[in-house]
């Protein structure tokens, strides 16, 4: 079986560094910055989108996320680590399925050098594959990234099992025809996954080692 795990708000709690980043690439421009708290609500579907909507209303064009961007990329590859952290448990329950002779891998929106950077800092030797945002390939909810790592092991979309926080994940999920596992401890409120009718929802990683009907 592989296990396929999002990277931030599933892996690791990422807002920090994520929002010092872009209220850094922000002031640089010019522009009013948010409060770490708001940040949750704007990450998901790759840099350029949280930037977008961390800007203004009606300075939302591409010109201007590129600005910010110049200025977010840098910082945030010099100081993505700070604040970063794993969630409690998810060391543990790595460890015990790549114990046990599972596959894991990594498909993240992140772009790809810093979704490198991090997993390998944080999870030396554990993941088999590392894919994040790469030029001319489609973010999730786009099933390319899961297709993408299946053949890179050499695996059907028959053995995956997706984990996430948040309904990206889960049209990921859906969109490549794999079995989808929501967990609560991320940046999508528990309520609002399960008012979105997720059918497998987790509150602990080590859930992930017993609840059978999520891994049917």
């Amino acid at each position: 079986m592989l296990f396929i795990f999002d990277l931030d708000g599933t892996l690791l709690n990422t807002i920090t560094d994520l929002g010092y980043a872009c209220n850094h690439a922000l002031a640089q421009v010019g522009y009013p910055t948010h409060s770490i708290e708001a940040y949750p609500a704007m990450v998901g579907n790759g840099i350029n989108n949280l930037i977008r909507r961390a800007l203004p209303e009606g300075e939302q064009t591409e010109e201007n996320i590129l600005k910010v961007r110049e200025h977010f990329v840098p910082y945030y590859n010099e100081h993505n680590c700070d604040f970063t952290r794993p969630y409690d448990g998810i060391p543990e329950l790595l460890t015990t399925l790549k114990q046990q002779g599972y596959l894991l891998a990594v498909a993240s929106n992140k772009y790809q050098a810093a979704t490198e950077k991090i997993v390998n800092h944080f999870f030396p030797g554990i993941f088999d594959v590392i894919l994040g945002e790469r030029t001319g390939i489609p973010r999730k909810p786009d099933p390319q990234i899961v297709f993408d790592i299946c053949n890179r092991l050499n695996r059907p979309s028959s053995t995956v099992h997706y984990l996430g926080d948040s309904l990206v994940d889960r049209d990921t999920a859906r969109n490549a025809g794999v079995p989808f596992i929501a967990c609560s401890w991320g940046f999508v409120p528990r309520e609002q996954l399960l008012t979105a009718g997720v059918e497998c929802l987790i509150n602990y990683p080590s859930e992930l080692l017993t609840q059978s009907n999520c891994k049917s």
